[in-house]
């Protein structure tokens, strides 16, 4: 059947024109064909709290995402002990524009933490994270280092390379869970953007995930689904990633990249450090697994 017999016989079937239920098996294809293509945000700026203001405004703002009472985390990376120049870690600015924005939204709290690589204290420190968020003078506010009683086992039903892990219980609670990579090159993936980022909220053993990280990566995505991702790509690591060290692996692109799907968040940014989205493992799988868009051409891309 050809879409637009499809559309009319569903429209007549809907107003109850004929009481016949319709012969013909509906195929995804035919109701995707209907699906809006995801809204991609990007922008450039030196100002990086007017910046990502910017950047959410085609999404519908901060308050599409944050409502009035609720429990937001903000996941960035502060993996490493590093500093901000240096692009192994969101950069506090980033981070502290997001954190003030839900808060305006009325967010009754705002939970930022993450899982480190190096020692946790120099990482929250050094990254500059910690200094940012001290100047937010609001209770609401919550900072903290992760408490290990509090990853709890969770089976992954959808997953395809692994069937269990242990994530962070505030993670999962959150009533708005915001993704705020760093965009780098990673030596294992190639690259580290959204979904690896959410490594950061598992417990245990990580370096299980190392094999056939990127569909593990799609496994995690299936559980933890982010309202929003915000890839800061303010400067980016282009080598020697995910730590980094040397600047001179560092490209400043004063470029921020949002959007309400994951994977073409992922996708576009790809592009960023001329590749494209099918040279990613994770972004692949987690597209095969229906978490979003990888294709360049149905995605709504917007310059702001």
């Amino acid at each position: 059947m050809h879409r637009r017999d499809f559309l009319k016989q569903v429209m007549l079937w809907s107003a109850g024109i004929t009481t016949v239920i319709p012969s013909f098996r509906i195929v995804p294809e035919l109701l995707a064909l209907e699906k809006q293509p995801p809204l991609v945000s990007h922008a450039k700026g030196k100002d990086y709290y007017k910046l990502v203001a910017r950047v959410l405004e085609p999404l519908g703002g901060i308050g599409r995402f944050v409502k009035t009472g609720e429990n937001v985390v903000i996941k960035p990376n502060i993996a490493w002990d590093r500093n901000p120049d240096q692009a192994a870690n969101t950069h506090p600015l980033v981070v502290k524009a997001l954190v003030e924005l839900c808060l305006d939204a009325g967010a009754q709290k705002v939970l930022v933490f993450d899982r480190t690589c190096n020692e946790e204290r120099r990482c929250y420190v050094n990254s500059g994270i910690q200094e940012a968020m001290q100047t937010i003078q609001n209770n609401r506010l919550k900072f903290f280092h992760p408490d290990s009683r509090k990853f709890v086992p969770v089976d992954i039903k959808r997953g395809k390379a692994i069937k269990r892990l242990e994530i962070y219980k505030d993670a999962l609670e959150a009533d708005t869970y915001i993704n705020v990579p760093v965009a780098k090159h990673h030596s294992l993936s190639t690259l580290t953007l959204g979904l690896k980022n959410s490594m950061g909220v598992l417990g245990g053993n990580r370096g299980q995930m190392h094999h056939n990280l990127g569909q593990k990566l799609a496994d995690l995505a299936t559980v933890i689904r982010p309202k929003l991702t915000l890839i800061d790509a303010t400067r980016i690591l282009l080598r020697n990633g995910p730590q980094g060290g040397n600047t001179d692996d560092v490209e400043i692109l004063d470029t921020v990249v949002a959007s309400a799907d994951p994977v073409a968040c992922d996708a576009y940014a790809t592009t960023l450090f001329n590749l494209q989205p099918e040279e990613i493992g994770s972004t692949v799988a987690a597209y095969k697994l229906g978490l979003g868009e990888m294709d360049l051409s149905r995605m709504q891309i917007i310059k702001t």
